[in-house]
This record gives C-alpha cells, sequence and structure tokens, in this order.
C-alpha cells in the first residue's frame, strides 16, 4: 500500500509542475492560444494521483492485490505508458507554443510516439481490470 502512496505523492509532485510549467512557459513566450500543455496537469493528477489513492483505498481491505502477478505487470505497465503519455503531450505543446514548423515525418512520429503510450496504457488498464476481478470471490 505504501507503493501506491508514494507513487500518487509523485504524480500529483509532477502534476503540479506541470500546471507551474505551463502557466510561465506561455506567459513567459506570450503565447495565449490554444496547447496541449494546458491538460498535463489533469491527466496527472486523474490518471496518476487519483487512480493510485483509489487503488491504496482498496488494498486496504483487499490486502492481496497487490501481490498478484498481474497486478505487478500492470504497474508496471502503467508507470511506463503514462509518463511517455505525458513527454508526448509536453512535446506537442512546447512545438505548439514555440510555433515550430515541423516537417510531416517530425510530426507523424510525435503522434506515433502517442498512439503507443495509449494503446499500452490502454493494455494496463486491462490488466488491473483483469487483478480486481482475479481478487474477487
Amino acid at each position: 500500500m505504501k507503493k501506491l502512496i508514494h507513487t500518487a505523492m509523485i504524480y500529483s509532485i509532477a502534476a503540479i509542475a506541470a500546471g507551474v510549467f505551463y502557466r510561465e512557459f506561455t506567459k513567459f513566450d506570450g503565447y495565449t492560444g490554444e496547447t496541449v500543455l494546458r491538460y498535463i496537469h489533469v491527466h496527472l493528477f486523474a490518471l496518476g494521483m487519483f487512480l493510485f489513492l483509489i487503488l491504496a483505498l482498496f488494498c486496504r481491505q483487499e490486502h492481496g492485490l497487490t501481490e498478484t502477478k498481474i497486478f505487478k505487470r500492470f504497474y508496471v505497465l502503467y508507470n511506463i505508458s503514462l509518463p511517455l503519455m505525458v513527454c508526448t503531450m509536453l512535446t506537442r505543446g512546447i512545438l505548439q507554443v514555440q510555433n515550430a514548423d515541423l516537417t510531416r515525418a517530425v510530426d507523424a512520429s510525435v503522434s506515433g510516439i502517442a498512439g503507443i503510450s495509449h494503446i499500452l496504457f490502454t493494455v494496463s488498464l486491462f490488466m488491473l481490470f483483469k487483478a480486481l476481478m482475479k481478487d474477487t470471490p
């Protein structure tokens, strides 16, 4: 359970940092348009901090959940895919604020990595559901 709470704390710190970065980076650059940077803060809070806090509360009742093989795999894959997703959002947002002229290859690469991170994220969520269903009677 401590591991889940520590993970939630790390995501909350990252969410706060992302919110500050968004505000200061766009203000420094004088950018007033829409950017992906504004959503990183919410993604990290909701998909990072809140999920792991809820899991920690759930594990108070179901102590064996975190010890199952499928949950351990979920934990690793989730904590690879969510930061990868956030990094692609950060990259896309910085490029938007800087009004970078991207080649089709670079634009497709960023979109491709974002797509891969979403696929991995979805797989990890299915692993979580499987772990939860396996643990319940």
